[in-house]
Order: C-alpha cells, then structure tokens, then sequence
C-alpha cells in the first residue's frame, strides 16, 4: 500500500473494502498507514487495517450486547460529503486495547457478576423485611413462626392459669395458718396488727404472762388448734433466748447510768415431752425467766411445725407438706416502756415421704398435666430454635450487605442500618422461650412433689407469659394503624430517659431533704423507701390531703418548712415536669405521624431498596390471608432466603 493514504471510492469494481465487519458496504473512506505497534488503532485516523481479520473481532460502541462481533479490523465509516449518509459506529480491535481481550472481557464479567450479585442481595432484603403473609404470597413460604407463636400463646397460658390456681391454694393455706398461729400463740391479739407488728406490751406482768402464754398453748397444741398441726419431732422443742447487756447498774433519778454495751444471750430449750412432766416445773422456775428488764434487750422464742394441706385434694392435686418455723420477738430496744411484739412464720414446702390416696383420680389428673406441660416446652424449644435460625441467617445477610456496599460505594453502612438486620422480637421470643422451658421444668417438679421452689417457677412462667404477649405486638406492627404505639416508643425512648435522668436527680434531693427533715414528725417519711413511695404518690395525685394534714405541728418552724416542701414538689413535679415529660412522648407521636404520610426519612439500607420491584416473586398464586398449605417451587430452594 501507498505510504498516503488513498481514497476508497466505494465502486464494486475496488478490489479492497472497508474491513467493517459487514463487507456488502461499499462507500466510505479507508486509510492505509503504515505505523508503529503502539500508534495502532489511534481515533480520528480514518480507516486502520490490520492486516488480515482478527480473530477477536472488534467491538462496537453501540452493539448490543451478547450480538456476534464480524471479523476483521476496525474501521471508522466516513460519509461522502453530500451523501446524507449517518456516520457508521466505531469499531476498535480488542488487539490493539491494553490487555487485548482478556481485559475487556475480565472487565465485563467483573461487572456482570456484581448486578447479579446486587440483584441477589437485593431481592434478599427485600424478602427479609417482607411481614409473613406478603413472604408466602412472594415464595410460599409458610409461615410457620408465625403459627407456632400463636399455639404458644394459648399453650402458655393454659399452662400459667393452671399454675395459678395451684399456687393460689399454696398462698392461701400460708396466710391462714399465718393468721391461725397469731391467734394461737400472742396473747390479747386483736387480730389487726399495728403497723409493722402484730401487738405491744406495757407491764412487766404483761411481758411474763405473754411468754408463758407462749410455752402453754404450744404444750397444749394438738387439743387447741383446728388444723392438722404437729411437732417436727420429738427432739425439737420451744427455743427461747433473751438477749441482754452485761451486769450493770442505772438510777434515771440521779441522771447515772453505769452499763456494760457488750451483750450476752441465754438459750433454753423445752421439748414437748418434758412439758409435760415434773422437769417442765424445774424448768419453768429456773433463774433464766427472771427478767432484768433495764438492760433485757429481746427475748426470742422459735418453733417448729408441720402441718398437710388437704384442701388441694378437692382441685384433683396432690396434697403438700409444710414446715412452719415460727419465731415471735419481744423487742425492747428502745427502752422506752413499750415491748413490741413481733411474730414471724417462714413456711417451707416439703415433700410427703409417705402417702396412699384411694378412691380418687389425682395421679391421672397428674400425668395429663405432666404430659400437657411436656408439649409446652417442646413447643418452645421449637420457636427457640427457629427464632435462632433467623437471627443467625440475618446476620449473614448483614454481613453480605455490609461486604458488598464496601465493595460497590466505598464506604461503611451506617450503624442504624445495621441495628435494621437485628430483630428485637425475636431476641424477646428468644428470652421468653428459655424462660418458659426452665419454668416447666420447676413446674413439672414441683407437680410431681420433687421440688418445692413456688416463688421461682412463679417468676419464670409470669415473666414469660408476660413477654409472649408483648410479643403479639410484633404482628400488629405490620399494620399501619397498629403500629403507631411502636413506632412511638421507640422514637421517644432516648429522650425520655435522658428527661427522667435529670428530673430523678430532683427527685432524689426532695427524697433525701423528705426524710431528715420531716422523718420525726411524719410517718410517711420515717425511711428512705417510703419517702420515696410517698413522693410518687404526690406525682401521681395519690393521698395529698393526708399527706399535708398528718405532719405534726409540735414544731412551728418544721411545720412551715413542710408547707413549703410540700406545695414546691408538687407545682413542680405535677405542673412541669409531668407536663414536659407527656409533651416529649407527644411530640414523637406528632412525628412519626408526619413521617406515615410524607415518608420516612430514607437510610443507605432504603436507598438500596428503593429502585427494586419485586417482579422476580410470584403473583399468580392464588392465596388466602389465613391459611398457608402451598409448597414453594423448586426454583426457589436455590435461593437464600430469610424467615
């Protein structure tokens, strides 16, 4: 070829043409330089041959893609001036780019795997974030969490009422026997106690014939008392200890008081049988109930007994034993002439060593709860596992999403939009399952007459039951109408307790001021935990004129101090603080309003959904709200999916 270049007329009878890829064309100007490898393939220099048809074939800038490239070189199609003819695309050999072919086709493969990556990841969060019912109608899938929470609820609180029926019969046989040793053992017992004990004493006399009127009906119980009482056994007995400082001596008259502060306590102890022989004289008229009330602190007296209840027979239960320890206090610390007389009873459950029940359907009864309660925890060792499931597959989920927004944007997803993959129901369900598994396990124990522990089984099953039912909100949430008390919630919760962080530091210097003050003249403020009870009372407009009218005015100035005290918390905590704190709740609820009808504002995480439909997921399958009974198609067990 000529070193200029020479014009390609377009004539059929031209025995070269332009190396185009398509060689029916036969106008358009074709230029033959002879260059250098690396001033090969230059734009803006007309036609470039290279020589015999590459291999590779070149590639159009406008060619669709997957569309089968002709052979040869690049050519850049001139028009002939006045031809009216648009000028052809571009084509440049993949020979004569950097890296010729594996480049460009590593290149379009790098991309072509990361929109399929993106799309994969994206029809993922979207299922993810999909309520069960659009999740069946998208891929049919079942929602079986969805049911078994629902058998859950109903199981769980079968399970709870039963167990407070039972607990029920427990309590009250404590209190009555509770009540029916007072009775029998505090003499003069009116049957009210005054405040914090059951009755008080003023003489001497009065104090002696209290503790032998203690030593007497305990000798004589199993003819006096009502129920099915008994010792422990035979080595136990009425304990009494007096507690009392070291010799001494003390004349008020003269202001003189000479006394050891050191303490010393003498025991005796009387059983049942020696009370009822010549030793129980002895005993009784023995030196130690010669009582030095100036320096006696407290005499103490403890016994033991036992007692069955029957009345759970009549609920189809097994009957339990009790251990009553009984301790009653003459307490005269304060020397102050008046001895207060404290009864405590510590009621301990035990297991029947040996029982016969005839005639009767109890250890029936008792398997079919037993078997009842074996389903419960079986239910939600189910719901355990599945809610598992899920959180650890949304953490997988958070981690691709994670990965590929670094890869694709360079930058980190921000923490709200990861707290998005981390769902606080579940973490919730999760709790109250292993909370209602050990409670059944307590409960069967307890049923079966192995374990005694009523108070802890009543804390696990209450508190689970509790959360089951929280959890029922979840559901409601999906709808918009529902789902404002949640979204309240968790709007206004940072602020409100930032709000109650500063106004308990109010309320503790109110409580604190309450009670040095006011402590000596109201008994609303003796201690810290009342005063603090108190105060709440006020808060809530709870007792305000007893408050105000019980403070005694022996003295002028505390008096007034209380008036002030008084009408200061109450304008301040009622008409400010309270007011403040619904106004912060208010103002998330005017929010989140706002947010339901103009939009949310949109994260990185909703961005990256924004732009995809959801027309990859089935819409032809015809559903009904409530029941799910469709498998899913096969094209869909490739896929990754979260429940």
């Amino acid at each position: 070829m000529q070193p200029n270049s020479q014009p390609c007329t377009g004539h059929p009878q031209e025995s070269h043409q332009p190396l185009t890829g398509h060689p029916q064309e036969s106008h358009g100007v074709c230029e033959s330089t002879a260059l250098g490898p690396g001033q090969r393939g230059r734009a803006g220099s007309g036609h470039v041959c290279g020589g015999a048809p590459s291999s590779a074939g070149p590639i159009k800038a406008a060619r669709p893609a997957g569309q089968e490239r002709g052979p040869g070189c690049s050519a850049a199609v001139l028009p002939r001036p006045g031809s009216g003819r648009t000028p052809r695309p571009m084509e440049i050999p993949l020979k004569s780019l950097p890296g010729g072919r594996a480049a460009v086709s590593g290149n379009m493969m790098t991309q072509s795997d990361l929109d399929l990556k993106e799309m994969a990841l994206k029809e993922d969060l979207k299922f993810y974030f999909m309520n069960p019912c659009e999740k069946y109608r998208a891929r049919g899938q079942i929602p079986w969490k969805l049911a078994l929470q629902v058998l859950k609820i109903l199981m769980v609180t079968t399970q709870l009422v039963f167990f407070g029926l039972s607990n029920q019969l427990v309590v009250s046989f404590k209190e009555e026997n509770t009540v029916a040793f007072k009775h029998l053992f505090l003499k003069g017992y009116s049957g009210t106690d005054e405040d914090d004990y059951s009755c008080s004493i003023y003489t001497q006399q009065d104090a002696y014939d209290s503790i032998f009127y203690v030593i007497n009906q305990y000798r004589n119980l199993k003819n006096i008392s009502l129920g099915t009482l008994g010792y422990e056994h035979e080595e136990s007995g009425l304990k009494i200890c007096k507690q009392q400082y070291k010799k001494g001596t003390m004349l008020p008259s003269n202001d003189t008081l000479n006394i050891d502060v050191s303490t010393e306590t003498e025991c005796i102890l009387l059983k049942p049988k020696e009370l009822t022989g010549k030793k129980a004289e002895l005993k009784l008229n023995s030196s130690f109930f010669n009582l030095e009330f100036y320096r006696l602190i407290q005499v103490e007296i403890s016994f033991k007994l036992k007692g069955i209840a029957l009345q759970t027979i009549h609920a189809r239960e097994l009957p339990d034993c009790y251990a009553f320890q009984n301790t009653i206090t003459f307490n005269n610390r304060a020397h102050s002439g008046k001895i207060k007389v404290y009864f405590g009873s510590d009621t301990e459950i035990q297991e029947c060593k040996d029982w016969h029940i005839f005639n009767s359907v109890l250890q029936k009864n008792t398997q079919y709860i037993l078997v009842f309660d074996g389903f419960v925890i079986l239910s939600c060792l189910a719901s355990l596992i599945l809610c598992t499931r899920s959180i650890v597959l949304a953490w997988r989920l958070q981690k691709r999403f994670v990965h590929f927004f670094l890869e694709k944007h360079k930058r980190r997803v921000c923490y709200a939009d990861r707290l998005e993959f981390l769902n606080g129901w579940y973490v919730l369900v999760i709790i109250s399952d292993v909370m209602t598994i050990i409670g059944s396990i307590l409960k069967m124990e307890i049923k079966a007459k192995n374990l005694t522990s009523y108070d802890v089984c009543s804390i696990l099953l209450g508190t689970s039951t509790l959360f089951v039912w929280v959890g029922v909100i979840r559901y409601l949430g999906y709808f918009q109408t529902y789902n404002v008390l949640i979204l309240t919630m968790q709007a206004s919760l940072p602020k409100v307790l930032r709000f109650c962080c500063c106004a308990g530091m109010i309320y503790l210097g109110y409580t604190f001021c309450g009670w040095i003050v006011l402590g000596p003249y109201h008994e609303k403020f003796e201690d810290l935990n009342t005063v603090a009870e108190c105060l709440f009372s006020l808060v809530n407009g709870d007792d305000m004129f007893a408050t105000f009218a019980q403070i005694q005015e022996k003295s002028s100035l505390v008096w007034m101090f209380s008036r002030l005290y008084l009408y200061s918390f109450i304008s301040l905590f009622i008409y400010m603080i309270l007011s403040l704190f619904i106004a912060l709740i208010t103002d998330s609820y005017d929010t989140i309003k706002k947010y339901q009808q103009s939009g949310f504002p949109a994260t990185d995480l909703h961005e990256f959904l924004k732009d995809h439909s959801s027309a990859g997921y089935r819409k032809d399958r015809t559903s009904l709200p409530l029941i799910c009974c469709c498998r899913r198609q096969q094209s869909d067990d490739n896929l990754i999916l979260i429940n």
